[in-house]
């Protein structure tokens, strides 16, 4: 793939997140960042920490009911020195649930996978108003380019220091930034089936990634896939469409 410069890169994203808290806020606006114990939450508040100082980062750890790994992500608080709090979101998801169960409905996969995120949102943005922050979005281009995201769920947010690195970049600009491996390689998991995320595309983030920058790929079915999946996935990133009516 083509070279990726993480030094360089890590200083650019740091001075950007300035840049745009100083457009965006007072001197005293912080970052906040929804905690997952995962690579790209574990980046985006180290490079918020770097660019704001720890006082400016608030880390929302949110688990649905119990969390198998969420000490990894109080080690990550405590590693970087940011203040974090804990939310859990089990209950007002099991509501939406029964609510809707009690309209008749059956709940399907597609809810039971992007409702937990959007309620995290909610709540990011509902802990973002009451402090006087930004909320981060930490999406990044690997899981974008497949549609592996929830619309208005994990990706919203009022800035994205990642969405334009693919994975492969990201691990390298983790440990450039010095995150250990607990951080940096931790193999995501969906947390309903128990499949990590190259267990669901059926390709590796490897091979996703050769193909995003470098647009080959030896298998002509996974590339195929690959190119099914953006296509049908595009709206999760594009503008929402707008009926261009003219008054004039």
């Amino acid at each position: 793939m083509n070279s990726f410069n993480a030094k360089k890169v890590k200083e650019d994203l740091i001075q950007w997140i300035r840049t745009y808290f100083l457009s965006n806020g007072s001197p005293e606006t912080k970052a906040v960042i929804g905690i997952s114990g995962g690579k790209d939450s574990s980046i985006v508040a180290a490079l918020c920490k770097e660019a704001l100082g720890a006082d400016r980062v608030l880390g929302v750890l949110m688990p649905q009911g119990s969390q198998h790994d969420i000490d990894i992500s109080y080690e990550l608080c405590r590693t970087l020195g940011i203040p974090y709090m804990e939310i859990n979101i089990q209950d007002p998801v099991q509501r939406i649930y029964e609510e809707v169960q009690k309209s008749g409905l059956t709940l399907n996969t597609i809810a039971t996978f992007n409702t937990p995120a959007r309620i995290r949102m909610t709540v990011l943005y509902a802990v973002s108003g009451i402090v006087g922050g930004r909320v981060a979005n930490t999406s990044n281009l690997s899981e974008d380019w497949v549609g592996y995201a929830t619309k208005f769920g994990d990706t919203a947010g009022d800035f994205s220091p990642l969405s334009r690195l693919t994975v492969t970049e990201l691990k390298a600009l983790g440990r450039e930034l010095g995150l250990s491996s607990l951080f940096v390689d931790k193999t995501p998991i969906d947390g309903l089936s128990g499949k990590t995320d190259e267990d669901n595309f059926g390709f590796s983030y490897e091979t996703l990634d050769r193909y995003i920058r470098d647009q080959t790929c030896d298998n002509q079915t996974i590339k195929e896939k690959i190119d099914t999946m953006h296509k049908n996935n595009l709206h999760k990133l594009n503008p929402m469409p707008s009926f261009p009516y003219d008054s004039l």
